[in-house]
């Protein structure tokens, strides 16, 4: 059984490459920390689409509300679903 690649840093930083503004908070970067299984469990029970349960993880992760993520470039927003699927494993660590 080969053992699985991942980031085992406890959180990381991610720049934003379209930094943005809401509700008066300037955002050009954000910390995301590891998820833990709460974090699974709580997001399953979210009503809505997988959309919106992905917004409501990344939200958790990076201790900002979904609002902040909803405003995320694209690009931004896949950025983190990468970083979070390399803190699961399920993509190799940088």
């Amino acid at each position: 059984m080969s053992k699985k690649n991942y980031d085992k840093r406890l959180e990381v930083e991610v720049p934003l490459e379209f930094p943005f503004e809401t509700g008066g908070v300037e955002y050009a970067k954000l910390t995301m920390r590891r998820p833990k299984t709460r974090d699974s469990m709580d997001a399953a029970k979210v009503k809505g689409t997988d959309g919106d349960r992905g917004v409501f993880m990344l939200a958790r992760l990076c201790n900002v509300s979904p609002d902040v993520i909803e405003e995320l470039d694209e690009i931004d927003s896949n950025t983190l679903s990468e970083q979070l699927s390399a803190f699961t494993g399920r993509q190799s660590a940088n």
